[in-house]
Order: C-alpha cells, then structure tokens, then sequence
C-alpha cells in the first residue's frame, strides 16, 4: 500500500527528538514569538501579575535573549522614569 507524499495533513517524525511534526507548519517545529512577545512579558512580569499558563506558554516559547534585552531595555526606562520624577518634585 503507497501513501502520497506532500499532503497538508501528512506528519513525519523528527529523528533527533523522535516527536511526529505536522507539514503544515512549514517544517518548523515549536514557532519562536517575536520581540515584542518578549516585551510584553516582561512589562507584565515588571508589574507583578502574571498567569501561571502564560508563565509555563513564555517558558517554553519566548527566547531567552530577546527576554534579557527587554528587561534591560524595561530597566532603563524606568529608571529614567524614575529620574524624571525626581527631578521635577525635586526642582
């Protein structure tokens, strides 16, 4: 019995993880977010409330430099809010 290759619904599996990957997501496996994914979990995290799913979706999906350049970023703007403040009950 032959199966036709190339059909949208057709899997194959990964020989490195062993895990079956669908061909209609265009070979990649897990889709990596884009930065603005990872600022905005940060701000979130930088406000203190976040869910526990959306923690265990971040973790497994946000890249880790893209994560660390947002929360440097997110640092320094509040610090420079903060400054501000400063100065203008200060002066």
């Amino acid at each position: 019995m032959t199966t036709k290759s190339g059909t949208s619904g057709s899997t194959s599996r990964n020989s490195a993880t062993g895990e079956a990957a669908t061909m209609s997501d265009n070979g990649r496996g897990r889709s990596k977010s884009s930065f603005g994914q990872s600022m905005k979990a940060v701000m979130w995290s930088f406000f203190g409330v976040r869910k526990r799913r959306d923690l265990e979706a971040d973790a497994t999906q946000l890249n880790p430099l893209h994560v660390i350049a947002a929360a440097l970023i997110c640092a320094a703007v509040f610090i420079g809010i903060l400054i501000l403040v400063v100065h203008a009950v200060v002066g």
